[in-house]
């Protein structure tokens, strides 16, 4: 076993000699990152305890007891925890719980799945950050890599990034990397770096500081040196003012819709520009499956890594086309009636909904509301006036939604089931409109999560 962790210890920021005094690690939650970080962690050699203070799904416990890793759910034992030599944290868990807090005193290492994860794969990594359009940028470069290149997808998306390395260990991953899962990094160093934009989300995490919110993204850059590529949006006031401040080491491919871009990608008549080291690829966009300027950022985004690691220029084109898109963001579920029923359930703030209105062509009825995380409506105020025809308030608090739109629609109702939501739609909409969930809001009001959201929006549809 000594040997095995030494590969770890040996790692510059990681504590080594007496610091590791059993090769403990302990994983904070139980979910698909813990358990697949279990698994790693057992497989390299640590003695592997997980703890989380909620219940743990079956299907993981299952994997827990068949590989013989101790666990416990609905408690923390806080002497064995605080025992630990290394420590996973799952990202959901906030740095304000008393037992973070006790962690943190007692100097023990704490690190995401992500930093875990890393330093057992020489892959070629890509991660993607950003508060909205990164789960649609990753899934797109993984669709524009998967042709050409052995590539795994993980982070926030489908099997956990430790568990692929464990049994697949393919020689490049794809990333979906979330703020918090970048807050508990030390050497974590993607090969290409992409930052989609920054606005502000999940506020409550970072003392209701948009500044500690904007360092925690730019954290995907921090030790990547002058061999990567940051891949950014160069129309993004919030990264260009940060950049302006702030040196990085990495090469810099920025995109933009507005601006001539010499090293990166822009847009000009219809077409992205790629150019990287005086090699240029050109790509049409009246083709692209996705629909709406986000989305030409997102192509951009994608087919810059796909340039970089040399696939071919008609793979790319190809899969922009054929690309099929993300479940529960702009998923056109069904037409009934000639009304176009669209599923843009992760759309969990402000930002994301205004790239959902902004790409409406139609008269909307819109489906809003849920857990609002201090939200600013006044950005969708131009799209509500010149797009949508009536609004339909599903959360279990309407009052801030009646009060920002309550005089902009001539139809607003509240309802605190997806149902009843779906079928008040069909009633309002007209031949030829769309109906758009969309609801700039979390979900857990009445949801289990932004999925099972979707999934009641696209049954009611279904059942109508």
């Amino acid at each position: 076993m000594k040997d095995k962790k030494n590969n770890l210890q040996s790692e510059k920021s990681f504590p080594s000699g007496e610091g590791f005094r059993k090769g403990l690690l302990v994983i904070l939650g139980g979910g698909e990152s813990g358990v697949g970080t279990a698994l790693l962690g057992k497989a390299k050699g640590y003695e592997v305890f997980v703890s989380d203070k909620g219940k743990i799904q079956e299907k993981y416990k299952d994997v827990l007891l068949n590989n013989e890793i101790e666990f416990e759910d609905q408690q923390h034992t806080e002497s064995k925890i605080l025992n630990a030599d290394i420590i996973m944290k799952s990202p959901g868990i906030p740095e304000k719980v008393d037992l973070v807090k006790q962690i943190r005193n007692a100097g023990i290492t704490v690190v995401s799945e992500i930093e875990f994860a890393s330093k057992y794969t020489d892959a070629t990594l890509v991660a993607i950050t950003g508060s909205n359009g990164k789960t649609i940028t990753a899934t797109l470069t993984h669709h524009l890599l998967k042709t050409d290149l052995d590539v795994g997808l993980a982070g926030n998306i489908g099997d956990s990034f430790a568990k692929q390395i464990l049994e697949k260990n393919h020689e490049n991953y794809v990333l979906e990397i979330s703020s918090f899962q970048l807050d508990d990094i030390i050497d974590f160093k993607p090969k290409i770096a992409i930052l989609t934009n920054i606005t502000p989300d999940h506020l409550d995490r970072y003392d209701y500081k948009f500044e500690n919110y904007i360092a925690s993204k730019f954290r995907i850059v921090e030790n990547q040196t002058q061999d990567d590529y940051f891949i950014y949006d160069a129309d993004d006031e919030v990264i260009q003012e940060w950049l302006k401040n702030n040196t990085i080491q990495s090469q810099k491919l920025p995109f933009s819709l507005t601006k001539v871009i010499e090293q990166g990608a822009y847009l000009d008549n219809n077409n992205i520009i790629i150019t990287i080291d005086n090699n240029q690829i050109i790509m049409p966009t009246e083709n692209l499956a996705l629909e709406g300027k986000h989305n030409v950022k997102n192509a951009m985004a994608a087919s810059t890594v796909a340039h970089l690691l040399k696939i071919r220029k008609q793979t790319i084109r190809e899969s922009l086309e054929n690309f099929q898109g993300v479940e529960h963001r702009l998923e056109h579920v069904l037409k009934i009636n000639k009304v176009q029923y669209i599923n843009d359930s992760k759309a969990t703030n402000v930002n994301a909904t205004y790239f959902a209105l902004e790409s409406m062509d139609a008269p909307t009825v819109w489906i809003v509301g849920g857990v609002d995380k201090g939200n600013d409506y006044k950005e969708l105020f131009p799209f509500v006036n010149e797009k949508v025809k009536a609004i339909i308030c599903l959360g279990v608090d309407n009052a801030k939604l009646f009060e920002a739109f309550g005089n902009m629609v001539d139809v607003i109702i509240e309802t605190q089931y997806m149902s009843e939501a779906v079928k008040i739609a069909y009633k309002v909409a007209d031949a030829g409109d769309n109906v758009l969930l969309s609801p700039a809001c979390a979900s857990f009001d009445l949801f289990e999560n932004y999925e099972d959201r979707g999934r009641q929006f696209k049954n009611a549809v279904r059942n109508l």
